[in-house]
């Protein structure tokens, strides 16, 4: 059985995830299967709406851990197929029907659908504090959520549903046995407007979306190097060993204040 699997239904295609004794975790076979079916879609010209979700209790887990420690590097594999949602080439619709737990990498893939549709049991997670040396700070951005709620989920903590719901994250809630009738329901819609109405509405919408300053960026890009490079692997191995990690911190102790700034990336004062 396909770790991903695909089904047309007029101008909707279908993507489910489908490796549920790993969450739907991102190992490298289900990213080069799930990145070959966004290709299909945007390259079809009978498609014109996708709808994503996953089998099991996990719509996506995100980085599959067992590849890196087996591996011996942190995130996922470098990408086997160029994947046109993750790129931003996606030109068509994209609605997320979550399933269930959205940890991560998988929280990243709800990101960057445009409608989403969920079930109230389902639990969202950025996972980025836990597994990396910069908390996921542009995602709550990219979300629009007040400051206190911002750093809240820069630093992990699990999200229900319903709280994304209520802050405006997620379009619907709905029981599992209404979620892909929800989310085929909202693809007729879209597919009852004029197609021009369809393309130019989704085009504008997202241009209109949050954008991080390139300053910023570049102060991100330097804060993920600022920390002992050993405790992301050390995360990883406590994860699958299901014990309290053992981090170092700093490779020196002094790095600790001697943090980059914006100033520093910058050259500005």
């Amino acid at each position: 059985m396909a770790v991903v699997e695909t089904d047309v239904q007029d101008q909707t295609m279908l993507i489910r995830l489908n490796r549920p004794e790993r969450m739907n975790a991102l190992g490298f076979e289900l990213r080069t299967l799930m990145a070959e079916a966004w290709i299909k879609f945007e390259e079809s010209k009978d498609l014109e709406v996708a709808i994503i979700t996953g089998t099991g209790k996990g719509f996506c887990a995100g980085e599959d851990m067992k590849e890196a420690l087996e591996r011996g590097a942190p995130g996922s594999q470098s990408k086997p197929v160029a994947d046109p949602l993750k790129e931003g080439k996606v030109t068509k619709p994209v609605i997320a029907a979550v399933n269930g737990f959205a940890m991560g990498g998988g929280f990243m893939l709800v990101e960057r659908t445009d409608l989403r549709v969920s079930v109230p049991s389902a639990m969202f997670e950025v996972s980025e504090a836990k597994r990396w040396l910069l908390g996921g700070c542009n995602h709550a951005f990219w979300a629009n959520l007040p400051h206190p709620v911002a750093t809240e989920m820069s630093f992990g903590f699990r999200f229900t549903a319903e709280r994304l719901y209520q802050m405006g994250f997620i379009n619907r809630l709905v029981e599992p046995d209404q979620l892909l009738p929800e989310a085929f329901s909202m693809a007729d819609h879209l597919l009852s407007l004029p197609p021009a109405s369809r393309c130019n509405t989704l085009y504008m919408t997202r241009q209109m979306r949050p954008k991080m300053d390139p300053d910023f960026e570049k102060l991100a890009e330097a804060l993920h190097e600022h920390g002992d490079k050993e405790d992301l692997m050390e995360s990883r191995r406590a994860f699958k060993e299901k014990r309290k990690p053992n981090f170092n911190g700093w490779v020196n102790p002094e790095d600790r204040y001697n943090a980059p700034t914006l100033e520093s990336v910058t050259g500005k004062n």
